[in-house]
């Protein structure tokens, strides 16, 4: 007996050991790269390169044991036995792919573990297999300690291999499983060899190898060699195809290979454009499924239709390329998806010609078909009534409930609107809460008298007011074509007219443009729109009427009246624009303009004489009345002692409570407050005890009818009569001669005003001369 340690000592040769070791380092580091390749496939695909790594393992650790005996030089000859040497190479093989099998699919923390465990049964039943196929005149035996702890060694080896490689980054995994793996490999072969020994039986005739034992360790390790780079290279090429086609693939474009005319490949994005196929798409002809030239120039793009599977015309387009592929001259054909793109055109162009919130034509498409309307009309003749409609109270809405209920409000009007309308008219928002309809091929004005019934109707019973407080109601202006205009400019001009006039007959009406009717209305609007723009273009300007004071019998004050001077209708009086002013907002403005006009002529003056200016009810409802009066005054250097600002009792009708403390705050800057056109409101009484105005001015009207009305005569003597019971000088307006005057003053009145002491001016100097005369009269 002897010790195989000792044998390897002294009869191997270390040349073919080293050549194991090295082809079980070339076999490892083929397995870990399958492993790693494995990993990045899909799961159909891993099953492949799993069963690649357990043959190139299984190759690599047979064969590694293999050379290690071939190197054995020792005096006993022995060969191999066909069966069994080939069998333990397929265990080997079996054993590597149930190994790495549990250790990578398995989805468990233990995978590794008994991976390892299965790793080294498979390399142990592999090594005592082919010992049992060695054939000689010397009988094996085992040390089964040895056995066990060969067994042992390998699987923590192997349980460390597949741990490292499923935990370092990197390369260092592939180098640290390889390295752990030929651990496994060698300490399991040689601890077991440890305890094999021969025992020499007696002559038996073995047949002797025919070949040189070096020459066929070095066609195993060649055989070796050549089947781990096969495995290895079959990897490179996949990996580099792979890539490749993975790369077409990621492709935003589909891509269609032809030679000869015919497709010869084509990536996933052409499929999933198309719905085809690749066995319906490879060897036919592009022209089958694509409406393309193949003899236009290839480098410029076209854009054509591609015919889905299901019958879809799809928008692409193609331009053609040349390229080498599979060593052939090819054609590749990119084919771009033009769907998405066209889609977007049309929300962009939908977007550019439709409201964003209600969805119905803009004003740009509302005009574009009523001119096509009008054209058709002029060809075909008939009629064509065109429609325009405000919403009633729905600013006041919008401003106490919100924008998001007033988006709401406008999408229910735009929803009762295309339920009335009937085929062919078109409902358009132009804006705000203005609406409009366009009826072609209805005879007219029935068919838009109809229509206007409808809607009127559908109003009342969605939009109650009596009930939900943020209904709506709506007014109607109906122009038709061609009788009522001969252009389309006209037409919507005089449909927006006959709307206004719905609209100040008290709203929730339809009205027909009127010619004749209508005239005012465009001169009222005209003038409407003028006056926005009167000040800017210093048509404005101020006269001032003198106040007369009774018992001084000078001039004590003066009030400020406003004119138009319009470049075509020459001096409006304010009697004709002020309610204009104040229905389209622009008093405000105006309002404010005087009051600085006034205060800078009045701090000018070489007398401290007082300036009366009126204000308008809608001027408080501005928040910052105060403060804009309190500057003005500040600006202009005036004591506010000497401002009388002119109110009538219609001021105190709405926002009471706000407007008695606005004027409070007013009185205490000292500026004074009085009562205009005293006797013509409603509860005058009440608000004289609400408020202690500073004078009361007796309503011209009533000064006109003093010398022939004695009932006249009697309300201006209570007037009076009541302003001194009440402490409050008396103005009466509207003197006009000298009967009206000695009237007013034998009846106790303060203070005079009227055309008797001259007319208005722009400049009160003059005035001051006259005080003198006026007194003597």
């Amino acid at each position: 007996m002897f010790s195989v340690i000792a044998c390897i000592r002294d009869d191997h040769d270390i040349r073919l050991v080293l050549v194991a070791a090295v082809i079980c380092l070339i076999g490892n580091l083929a397995t870990m790269l399958l492993f790693s390749r494995a990993q990045e496939c899909r799961s159909h695909q891993r099953r492949h390169w799993i069963a690649a790594a357990a043959f190139a393992s299984g190759i690599g650790i047979w064969a590694t044991h293999f050379i290690a005996m071939l190197a054995y030089e020792g005096s006993l000859p022995f060969s191999y036995g066909l069966s069994l040497t080939m069998f333990s190479m397929i265990l080997a093989i079996m054993g590597s792919w149930l190994a790495i099998a549990v250790a990578f699919e398995w989805d468990s923390g233990a995978s590794f573990a008994v991976g390892g465990i299965l790793m080294a049964f498979g390399i142990a039943a592999m090594h005592f297999t082919s010992m049992q196929a060695i054939e000689g005149s010397a009988r094996l035996s085992y040390s089964m300690p040895r056995v066990f702890a060969s067994i042992a060694m390998g699987t923590g080896f192997s349980s460390l291999a597949f741990l490292a490689f499923r935990s370092l980054p990197g390369v260092r995994r592939i180098f640290a499983g390889a390295f752990l793996l030929l651990f496994a490999v060698c300490s399991l072969h040689f601890i077991a060899m440890s305890g094999v020994t021969f025992t020499l039986e007696s002559e038996v005739s073995t047949a002797a190898l025919s070949i040189d034992r070096s020459i066929l360790a070095g066609i195993v390790t060649a055989a070796a060699i050549g089947l781990i780079l096969i495995a290895l290279g079959a990897t490179f090429i996949d990996r580099q195809l792979t890539d490749l086609r993975g790369f077409a693939n990621a492709s935003l474009e589909g891509l269609l290979v032809l030679r000869d005319g015919r497709v010869l490949d084509a990536n996933e994005r052409f499929f999933d454009i198309s719905g085809w196929s690749a066995h319906q798409v490879i060897g036919m002809a592009p022209e089958t499924f694509l409406t393309i030239d193949m003899d236009a120039e290839a480098a410029v793009p076209f854009e054509t239709t591609l015919s889905g599977r299901d019958g879809k015309a799809i928008p692409v387009e193609t331009v053609q390329r040349s390229i080498t592929y599979r060593g052939h001259e090819c054609s590749v054909l990119v084919v771009r998806d033009l769907t998405e793109r066209r889609r977007a055109q049309q929300m962009i162009e939908h977007l550019a010609h439709h409201d964003i919130l209600t969805d119905l034509p803009n004003r740009s498409l509302f005009e574009k078909r009523m001119r096509q309307a009008l054209q058709t009309v002029n060809r075909r003749g008939g009629e064509v009534a065109i429609f325009c409609l405000d919403l009633d109270r729905f600013k006041a809405i919008n401003d106490v409930f919100g924008h998001a209920e007033g988006d709401r409000i406008l999408c229910k009007v735009a929803g009762i609107l295309q339920r009335v309308i009937e085929e062919g008219d078109t409902v358009a928002r132009l804006g705000g809460d203005e609406f409009a309809i366009i009826q072609p091929k209805r005879p007219q004005p029935e068919g838009a008298r109809r229509l206007a019934e409808r809607i009127l109707a559908e109003f009342a019973a969605e939009m109650d007011m009596a009930r939900d407080p943020t209904a709506v109601g709506v007014s109607l202006g109906i122009a038709i074509y061609p009788r009522d205009c001969a252009n389309a400019e006209q037409l919507y001009a005089n449909a927006d007219t006959a709307l206004y006039r719905a609209k100040r007959a008290g709203r929730g009406h339809a009205c027909f443009f009127d010619a004749e009717m209508d005239k005012a209305v465009r001169t009222r609007r005209q003038l409407e729109s003028d006056l926005r723009q009167a000040i800017l273009r210093k048509q404005l300007y101020l006269e001032y009427q003198p106040i007369f004071d009774v018992g001084s019998q000078n001039v004590s004050g003066y009030e400020a009246l406003l004119r138009w001077a319009h470049p075509e209708r020459g001096v409006i009086e304010p009697e004709t624009f002020i309610p204009i002013a104040e229905e389209s907002g622009s008093i405000a403005a105006i309002g404010e303009w005087v009051l600085e006009q006034a205060c800078e002529e009045a701090a000018r003056w070489q007398e401290p004489a007082n300036v009366a200016v009126n204000l308008s009810p809608l001027q408080f409802m501005i928040p910052t009345l105060y403060d804009q009066i309190e500057r003005i005054l500040r600006e202009a250097g005036l004591d506010p002692r000497r401002l009388e600002l002119e109110i009538t009792e219609a001021a105190l009708m709405r926002e009471r409570a706000a407007v008695i403390a606005t004027l409070q705050r007013l009185h205490r800057l000292g500026v004074r407050v009085v009562m205009d056109d005293f006797g013509t409101g409603f509860s005058s009484l009440s608000n004289l005890r609400a408020f202690p105005f500073d004078k009361i001015k007796v309503d011209r009207s009533f000064t006109g009818a003093l010398e022939h009305d004695p009932a006249a005569r009697s309300i201006v003597r209570a007037i009076i009569g009541l302003g001194n019971s009440l402490n409050m000088p008396v103005v009466t307006e509207g003197v006009e001669t000298e009967l009206q005057r000695r009237i007013v003053v034998e009846e106790g009145c303060a203070q005079l005003q009227g055309m008797f002491f001259g007319k208005p001016d722009v400049g009160p100097s003059q005035y001051f001369m006259l005080d003198k005369a006026v007194g003597q009269a």
